[in-house]
Formats: C-alpha cells, structure tokens, sequence
C-alpha cells in the first residue's frame, strides 16, 4: 500500500533545540545548539492559571501543535488530529503510583484528569474550540511510525488536513527503568492531500518481515538520543533541508521506519 500527503506545517521543541529555526540550522551545521537547556514551552493557547498547572506533555504538545498549524496557515480549529506518545505522563503515573500506594486518600484530582493517555489531545480540543474528531495513539518504540501511519491514511481517506502531533518526556521513578525516556520533546506536521510544488511525502507499507530503521546522524541527534521519541529526527532531517521534493518512508510490518529522498 502507498499512501501520498502533503506536508504544508512542521514544528520541532527540544530542550536544547527550541524551535525548528533552531533545529534547521542545527540539523544543517548552520549552527551550533544552545550551551543550556530552555525552560519548558508556554503555549498561549491556555488561560494562564492552566497554563501553569498544565504537566510538560501538555505544554510541549500544543506548542509543536500550535506552531506547525501557523506555519500551515490552517486554522487549528479545522483540523481533525492524531497525538502519538510512547510513554504518556509518566510524571504522572509514578506520582499516582507512589500516592495510591501510600495515601490513596491525598490523590489530586487534577494529576488524575492529567494522567490519561488522550490528555493533550483534550487540551487542544477545547482551548482551539475543535469540534474536529482526534486520535490518541501509542505504539511503543514504533509509535511514531504507526502515529504517521494512521494520520497519513485519516488525509488519504478523508481527503482532508490532518494535524499529527508527537511527543514525550522525561521518565520518572521505578517506571523509568522500564520506559526510559529524557528530556522534553515534541514535533508536529500538517498533512494535506498533495497538490503541485508541495513538498510530498511517501509512505509505503513493506511486506518483509523486518525493515533496518534509519539512523539520525546530524548534530542535534546526541541532543534527542534518550528521549523515547528519537526514531522521528531521521525524518526532520530530512526536512530541514529545502531541496527534497519527495521524502519515501518504509514501514514494515512491525511499522519500523525507513527513509529514502528522492
């Protein structure tokens, strides 16, 4: 199966490379990244009280959302979305673990309302006013290119921009040695079905059993290495750079990713 969508909006947020101005000339070796980290993001989507008790996936979420539909020029609010997460809030879920096991009675019903894996998505829905449907997705270490998958397929089918928004963070507690994740990171595309002189994307579904993934190999990938969303740089990589018209992506069937530039 092969799938054709346009890519119209790009974001990108790292604790080191804040921005996909940053990211681009990174990526390039236009530039060296930041010497310190950058505090969390502070999307202007929210009130200011939510805002502030908004956890980080919330914050870095509708950042790269917000930014990758400006750089569109699509209204968010007209857009159907799929966020993907590998770990969700783990913040969250240690500290509900650690409460429930120790004062149950204490548990704050604003981490509750924040632990759920479509957290972010909600946010989005209410604070653009969307009435369009989103998806809620987590695959693992493969979750990035089955998030792909499914937004690409929703534009295809629907013949319609489709908003994909990816993210993760830093793991905390027992939960991190099994879903090691660090730092704070998050990207977001546009997906539209493609018209001409658009940049185009590719997707192709293999029938092999096991596909190699593409390695990230410019600067700012030591800077993402350790955060569970890593295996997407290999394809802002590649848009970091203005002369690919065609970016083919292969996933196998275990949804690994391989990216070719035609």
């Amino acid at each position: 199966m092969t799938l054709r969508v346009a890519i119209e909006g790009v974001s990108f947020w790292a604790s080191r490379l804040p921005g996909w101005d940053i990211a681009q000339a990174v990526i390039r070796g236009e530039q060296a990244p930041p010497e310190a980290p950058s505090a969390r993001p502070a999307p202007t989507l929210l009130a200011p009280t939510e805002r502030r008790r908004a956890p980080d996936t919330v914050a870095v979420a509708l950042e790269v959302a917000g930014r990758a539909c400006e750089a569109s020029g699509r209204k968010p609010s007209d857009l159907p979305s799929v966020f993907a997460s590998t770990h969700g809030d783990t913040a969250i879920s240690d500290y509900m673990c650690a409460t429930l096991a120790g004062t149950p009675t204490l548990i704050s019903p604003i981490k509750f309302h924040n632990s759920v894996h479509n957290a972010a998505a909600g946010y989005w829905s209410i604070g653009t006013g969307s009435l369009a449907p989103y998806t809620a997705i987590s695959a693992s270490q493969y979750t990035f290119a089955a998030g792909l998958l499914e937004a690409a397929t929703q534009v295809v089918c629907e013949h319609r921009p489709v908003l994909y928004v990816v993210f993760d963070i830093e793991s905390k507690g027992p939960l991190a040695t099994v879903a090691a994740s660090r730092g704070l990171f998050g990207a977001a595309l546009v997906l539209a079905p493609p018209a001409q002189q658009q940049r185009t994307l590719i997707l192709t579904t293999e029938t092999v059993s096991s596909l190699d993934p593409t390695v990230a190999r410019s600067a700012a990938a030591p800077l993402v290495a350790d955060n569970a969303m890593a295996p997407c740089l290999p394809l802002f990589e590649v848009l970091a750079y203005s002369s690919p018209r065609t970016v083919r992506m292969c996933l196998s069937r275990s949804t690994a990713l391989n990216v070719q530039v035609n």
